[in-house]
């Protein structure tokens, strides 16, 4: 007996080829840092020539995993947004991690271990923490959908900035988890968590590095966690 044919709910294998591809996967995870970067930087960090980086992009972009952000006669590439993020994320939960062959690898991963973006949201040891003081300090709940935020959490987090009723204006999923690759544990993702990073940047409790996507916690950042306990 003949099987029947496979009904497809999604044209996977064309996205996984897309990633699949180490220059694509290396330009695609440089921009999970949330930024916007040019072709010519994107052909830096991937190893290949402008012309192969021009090829490339043009595939991610016909493929809607990246999108042109245009200023003047430039032209800059961003993830299309947050669901290629996640599963870049994802992705990078199950892949192996690579070996560490010298100092400067070792260096690199413990700064992304620490504290590093998400794409836009605060991930690494730093994020997990996060997490867990809000949690124990009453300013999340659980919800059916991730995270909730109870009347005193909503007050903590208009003294950071963090307007809530704004935020979940947003068509964005609210306060999802993400679970974390380097600490298989989760932070806070979806819009309170970008909303949340960004204000903590913005506020100097965290510093951007000279690595793409690594944070530094500040002295201020470091007292400001305390003092969400």
């Amino acid at each position: 007996m003949d099987a029947e044919p496979f009904a497809k709910d999604a044209d996977i294998a064309t996205v996984a080829g897309l990633m699949a591809d180490p220059t694509r996967a290396a330009m695609l995870t440089t921009l999970l840092d949330g930024r916007a970067l040019a072709a010519g930087e994107l052909a830096r960090v991937a190893g290949v020539s402008p012309q192969t980086a021009s090829a490339h992009l043009g595939r991610l972009l016909d493929g809607g995993l990246v999108a042109v952000v245009s200023q003047g006669r430039h032209r800059y590439y961003r993830l299309a947004g947050p669901p290629v993020a996640e599963a870049l994320e994802v992705l990078a939960r199950i892949s192996p991690r690579p070996a560490v062959r010298s100092l400067k690898a070792a260096r690199q991963a413990r700064l992304l271990r620490e504290a590093r973006t998400c794409y836009d949201h605060l991930a690494g040891q730093a994020g997990v923490e996060l997490l867990d003081r809000l949690i124990a300090a009453g300013c999340l709940a659980a919800g059916d959908d991730g995270y909730e935020v109870p009347e005193k959490g909503e007050a903590v987090l208009r003294g950071l900035g963090v307007e809530v009723g704004e935020v979940r204006r947003t068509r964005r999923r609210f306060a999802p988890e993400c679970l974390d690759w380097t600490e298989r544990r989760p932070h806070l993702g979806g819009a309170l968590g970008a909303a949340l990073t960004g204000r903590l940047i913005e506020c100097g409790w965290f510093e951007r590095g000279r690595m793409r996507r690594a944070l530094r916690v500040t002295e201020e950042g470091r007292l400001g966690l305390k003092a969400l306990m």
